[in-house]
């Protein structure tokens, strides 16, 4: 048997006192109307035996707030990465009183129009519109109809130029910091493995990949080394991995760095030294990024550059609860937010496959 709610009224009652009573005393406005603290008591502690909770939707329809956000992704089950980020958003909202709907689009922007839409019907106080990839991408009209923040997505097209706040990875300081770290280890003949050397072609689907890029080269360039090759992939998978590091060793080319774009490479990467009988990292060093499940299991173990999910989310629900307690949203008239870009640093798990070679 379904039980039902217990009304207002059923905790006046109990409570021997008028409803109107018992919801001031329930919304903590007690004190300032001078009902007396016996009558206070009462309430409370006929509310609390009979199970009472406030019903969130009469509540929304007063204060003009449902305290709940909307998370839309294009990918939930099938994403390590976005689970976290979901997970870490649940966390930040729960923390500051707020309730999270997640909706998963799988990339179907149509599925991705209704599912805005639902949320707009649930009078959801304001949505983060989220993605796996970091990309640029086209914004729904329905996103800037609302508080959003965009988490790990560069706004492009027609909408490109509204003022949504940002949440992203800083990818560029991240592709500095990998350079860095093998310049400063001595490592001079350093390949990349997952994209070509032309930042505007690094990859078709990644954002990422053009930052990680430009910043590599940024610090190699200032520290007067070229890259011996870049050999891009078509998916960065560990197949790829093992067949580009494979090319690079048949060619003979010098080597005593691999700069791999995702962990995911970096692994087809050790099996193909592996095979041909060169250690990591005394041979060659391998540096990667994504810090993945696998990364700390590798042998030896893999060093890269962790992507900061659970950060970004948090940053992100913070920054989308202050939107919405500001009253501020990109559709606003006048102005309103002011469409910041927070970036978010990609720490370093530093392990064993990186030798000092200066």
């Amino acid at each position: 048997m379904v039980r039902k709610r217990v009304t207002l009224s059923q905790v006046a009652l109990e409570a021997g006192v008028a409803p109107s009573t018992a919801s001031l005393v329930l919304a903590g406005r007690a004190d300032e109307l001078r009902i007396s603290t016996t009558a206070q008591e009462r309430v409370r502690e006929a509310a609390q035996r009979l199970g009472y909770r406030p019903n969130a939707l009469s509540a929304g329809l007063r204060t003009g707030t449902t305290r709940t956000l909307g998370f839309v992704s294009d990918s939930v089950a099938s994403s390590q990465l976005t689970g976290e980020m979901i997970r870490a958003a649940i966390e930040a909202a729960r923390a500051r009183g707020y309730m999270v709907f997640v909706g998963e689009t799988g990339g179907d922007a149509q599925l991705e129009r209704d599912l805005l839409d639902a949320m707009s019907d649930r009078q959801v106080d304001g949505l983060i519109l989220a993605t796996m990839l970091t990309h640029a991408r086209q914004i729904p009209a329905a996103a800037t109809r609302m508080p959003t923040v965009l988490l790990n997505i560069e706004p492009i097209g027609e909408r490109g130029s509204v003022d949504l706040v940002r949440v992203l990875p800083d990818e560029y300081r991240a592709g500095q910091d990998a350079a860095r770290l093998l310049v400063d280890t001595g490592h001079r003949r350093i390949h990349i493995i997952g994209v070509g050397a032309d930042p505007e072609h690094a990859h078709p689907f990644a954002l990422a990949a053009a930052l990680r890029l430009r910043g590599a080269l940024s610090v190699l360039t200032e520290a007067g080394i070229d890259i011996v090759s870049a050999q891009p992939a078509t998916q960065w998978l560990p197949p790829e991995g093992f067949r580009l590091t494979s090319a690079v060793i048949e060619r003979g080319e010098p080597c005593d760095a691999l700069l791999c774009f995702n962990d995911r490479l970096a692994m087809g990467a050790y099996q193909a030294l592996h095979e041909t009988g060169l250690r990591v990292p005394d041979d060659v060093s391998v540096v990667s990024f994504d810090d993945t499940t696998f990364a700390r299991w590798l042998r030896p173990g893999l060093t890269t550059f962790a992507f900061p999910q659970r950060a970004m989310a948090k940053r992100a629900t913070d920054e989308l609860i202050d939107l919405i307690e500001r009253g501020e949203h990109a559709g606003d008239e006048g102005g309103g937010v002011t469409g910041a870009t927070h970036l978010i640093p990609l720490p370093l798990r530093s392990r064993e496959s990186v030798a000092d070679r200066s």
